[in-house]
């Protein structure tokens, strides 16, 4: 195997590593709800524990990765990972819980923001598109994730076991995700650990990760709500809906790193914006099934390659170092995902759920008009062949 492609292949693992933690995690919910009694109220606020850990721990990731280097910050965090489940599985107390949970987020949001560093730095050393695929692995290890909850709920295991049991067979995706990598430590003072506000056309950048975060994570609370509802499906019906949109994620996710050589980052992020407007319009007017799985379709597709763009172009920025500009649009992203849910539900007892659903093709707009944003600064084309970490450090990667 070639240098390069066994460091893809550590990145690739390690966002297996974290979507699969998050999908466990996430398909016990309800165990976990039933152990501590937990009330919808009570529920809802421990879910903001996560998003808040991660928020904490975005400069502090990115800081690092500038002072440290992506790939070992993110192999410490790799290790740091597993424990933290551990926590939340043995927990014995609410507040114990609470306290575990959020450490869980910081975790995971610290390891965010330095897997997707690494891969840019591993994206801009082969020349071509691969961020989509990183993600693509993500989603899966999300499906890997919750299987394994499902599987464990039939055979009423309980979440601390299944936990622990997970944990200990990602370690191998631990072990796969540790990987040499040089890079050139920034300058003095650069890496001081506070969160930096984007400007200029990162900021645009960020507020597309909100939008695009606030779309995704709206769709996968709210979509099988949309149908059971408003169109009076059934449960099963409604579940089939977020397959739907998942299915579409995944595959566009699988297929955005030839779609982006092809088209460009500013043209992919456009027809993006227009299937995400397509498939929230379809689902706006939706009466029957027959129009709503459609456009779940056509918004799956919309948002699937929005974030691994974000990404990189926020890892090319050259107004920020690398790891300040993905933790600043990391931020905008949680807190898209902080704020969409709390909101639908907020306006769908207001307006209608229906009429809130409009908020979708909004936010659909604002990524297609924001596709400008996405050119390739000017700072990076100079810096064409350097990688970005420094003169010829990209060499021995390049067979």
């Amino acid at each position: 195997m070639s240098q390069l492609l066994r460091v893809r292949f550590a990145v690739l693992a390690l966002f297996t590593l974290n979507g699969a933690l998050f999908g466990a995690w996430a398909a016990r919910l309800p165990a976990i709800q039933q152990a501590f009694e937990l009330g919808a109220r009570d529920l809802g606020l421990l879910l903001l524990l996560p998003a808040a850990g991660a928020i904490v721990s975005f400069p502090l990731s990115g800081s690092s990765c500038d002072r440290y280097g992506a790939a070992r910050v993110a192999g410490w965090l790799a290790i740091a990972f597993c424990p933290a489940m551990l926590l939340v599985a043995w927990s014995t107390n609410l507040a114990m819980l609470a306290v575990s949970i959020a450490l869980f987020g910081a975790v995971m949001g610290a390891l965010d923001v330095a897997m997707n560093s690494w891969g840019a730095e591993v994206e801009r050393t082969g020349g071509r598109p691969i961020m989509s695929s990183f993600h693509a692995f993500f989603s899966l290890g999300v499906g890997l994730g919750a299987a394994s909850g499902a599987l464990a709920a039939w055979a009423e295991i309980g979440y601390p076991v299944h936990f622990t049991v997970f944990a200990l067979l990602a370690t191998g995706l631990v072990w796969a995700g540790r990987c040499e990598w040089p890079y050139a430590a920034p300058d003095a003072g650069s890496s001081s650990f506070r969160f930096v506000l984007p400007k200029g056309k990162l900021l645009i950048v960020a507020v597309v990760a909100f939008a695009a975060a606030m779309s995704e994570g709206g769709m996968l609370d709210w979509s099988a709500l949309f149908i059971t509802n408003v169109l009076s499906g059934s449960e099963s019906e409604g579940a089939l809906g977020i397959t739907i949109f998942s299915i579409a994620m995944v595959t566009m996710r699988l297929l955005g790193d030839r779609i982006i050589m092809a088209l460009g980052p500013c043209l992919t992020i456009r027809i993006c914006g227009l299937s995400a407007v397509a498939g929230g319009s379809l689902t706006f007017c939706a009466s029957s099934l027959l129009i709503v799985y459609p456009g779940y379709f056509l918004m799956g597709v919309g948002y699937s390659i929005v974030f691994p763009l974000v990404f990189s172009r926020a890892a090319n920025d050259g107004q920020l170092t690398q790891g300040r500009a993905i933790a600043a649009v990391a931020f905008f992203g949680y807190g898209g995902i902080l704020i969409g849910s709390p909101l639908i539900g907020f306006l769908a007892e207001e307006i209608t759920l229906r009429t809130t659903f409009s908020l979708f093709i909004l936010l659909a707009l604002i990524i297609f008009l924001s596709a400008g944003a996405f050119r390739e600064p000017d700072s990076v084309n100079a810096n064409a062949g350097t990688d970005g970490r420094g003169e010829g450090e990209g060499e021995q990667f390049s067979n």
